[in-house]
């Protein structure tokens, strides 16, 4: 997750000063001296001035001739949600987001650039075809790692036993995200998980447990939940064509892109100060 959150959490207050009638109204009063609402906004500008400023122009001037959907921004934020399940809500605060409503708005401007990056990228029919072909969709599965093959049989004998395998897991593994859970993983997809896991999990069949199944990290007992049904390519396809196009974005030419479009908006910069935040706009005086 990108760390944007805290230039998007402070865009509302530079917002707000620059348009009041009265800079020198307090924001805080103090026995001390009173803080006005211009020197907030000069702070907040020094810091965090030039990060505000692209996200707010980048929104603006992309927004013109792309369209990202509310609809496409929560597919976006529930996919996350559902790869991190429980640890949804940590992972938002120690990311530097306030709120869900912060992680929309970054993930809306990082669609938009995405879609501004992807404008000029073609593929074939042959191609998103072949990618359907290779496409395998989500399972849902728990496992038990432990460190040694010695410890993974013993604990593959308790299952194949009746014992519980939530219990084992709590007792047995050293995975400490997943033990008090079960062992559970929830959905994940291809690329997702170590080669040798992956591999294993894709060929079980529902409710199977595996043998024990080395990796980097131990010897995983695997036991595989669910799996979710592969969709026809005709709902597929759009999906796949535009992931197949990111795949191809050259992200050295992204900037370029993004200061390509910033030209052609006729971006003015009146505030001298931050005349470098954007790449590709002019202050008042380059006029």
């Amino acid at each position: 997750m990108k760390k944007w959150a805290l230039s998007i959490a402070v865009t509302a207050g530079l917002i707000g000063l620059t348009a009041c009638n009265s800079d020198k109204e307090a924001v805080v009063e103090t026995k001390a001296g009173d803080i006005s609402k211009e020197e907030f906004y000069n702070v907040m500008k020094d810091r965090y001035g030039d990060t505000v400023l692209q996200e707010l122009v980048y929104e603006k001037v992309l927004s013109e001739k792309y369209t990202v959907t509310d609809k496409e921004v929560k597919a976006k934020a529930d996919e996350l949600k559902e790869q991190m399940g429980e640890n949804f809500e940590t992972a938002l605060a120690s990311s530097g987001y306030k709120s869900e409503d912060d992680l929309k708005r970054a993930l809306k401007i990082g669609m938009l650039q995405e879609k501004a990056a992807i404008a000029d990228i073609t593929v074939k029919e042959a191609e998103v075809k072949k990618a359907y072909e290779d496409y395998k969709p989500q399972i849902k599965a728990r496992h038990i790692l432990v460190k040694d093959k010695k410890t993974a049989d013993e604990v593959k004998a308790k299952l194949d036993k009746g014992e519980d395998f939530a219990k084992l897991a709590k007792e047995y593994s050293t995975d400490t995200g997943t033990k008090d859970k079960g062992g559970e993983l929830g959905w994940f997809g291809k690329g997702e998980m170590v080669p040798a896991f992956e591999e294993a999990a894709y060929k079980m069949k529902k409710d199977e447990i595996s043998a024990p199944i080395k990796s980097d990290y131990g010897y995983h007992i695997i036991q595989l939940l669910d799996t979710k049904e592969k969709e026809p390519y005709k709902d597929m396809k759009k999906d796949l064509e535009y992931d197949l196009k990111v795949a191809q974005i050259d992200q050295t030419k992204v900037q370029d892109i993004l200061d390509a479009e910033v030209k052609k908006a006729d971006v003015k910069i009146n505030d001298k100060d931050l005349k470098d935040a954007i790449s590709g706009g002019t202050t008042k005086e380059e006029k």
